[in-house]
């Protein structure tokens, strides 16, 4: 596995243009929400009720965690919160709208939109989406996210 730091300078190559940023800023945690969405509205075996930390969606985040706990602790422990908060928003969208169709339709509208976005970003950047070189780029997006974050406040990764 590549250093963290080799990862996030590869993906950010090919984001330097400001709006394609500021793009990015909007889509990445909508798509990161939007999927957990269509996975948290899965129908789970031997549940009659779905909580919010037992689903697809808990399920499949977990999966990813592993990959950040990996790369990176303080990206793990990042994520984590941030999955958590995700997780919730996502059992509170249900219990709003059910946990069926209109969950699947609010997240796959959601989901799309974001995805449109991202490639306009990378129209106007002149750059290709970095997860057509590599698919773990997809978990890398939101972690070049976080890594502003953490500078901003002073924690390593």
């Amino acid at each position: 596995m590549q250093p963290i730091e080799t990862l996030l300078s590869n993906y950010g190559s090919s984001h330097q243009n400001a709006t394609n940023k500021l793009i990015h800023w909007l889509c990445v945690p909508a798509i990161m929400f939007s999927l957990l969405g269509i996975l948290y509205a899965a129908p789970f075996p031997f549940l009659s009720e779905k909580t919010w930390y037992f689903n697809w969606a808990a399920i499949v985040l977990s999966a990813a965690l592993v990959y950040y706990f990996r790369l990176s602790k303080p990206m793990f422990l990042g994520f984590l919160l941030i999955g958590i908060l995700t997780l919730l928003g996502n059992h509170a969208l249900a219990l709003s709208v059910g946990d069926g169709t209109n969950m699947v339709n609010y997240s796959l509208s959601i989901f799309a939109l974001a995805w449109v976005g991202q490639f306009i970003g990378h129209k106007i950047e002149g750059k290709k989406p970095s997860f057509l070189e590599d698919i773990q780029y997809l978990l890398i997006g939101p972690a070049w996210l976080m890594q502003f974050i953490f500078k901003k406040i002073g924690i390593k990764y």
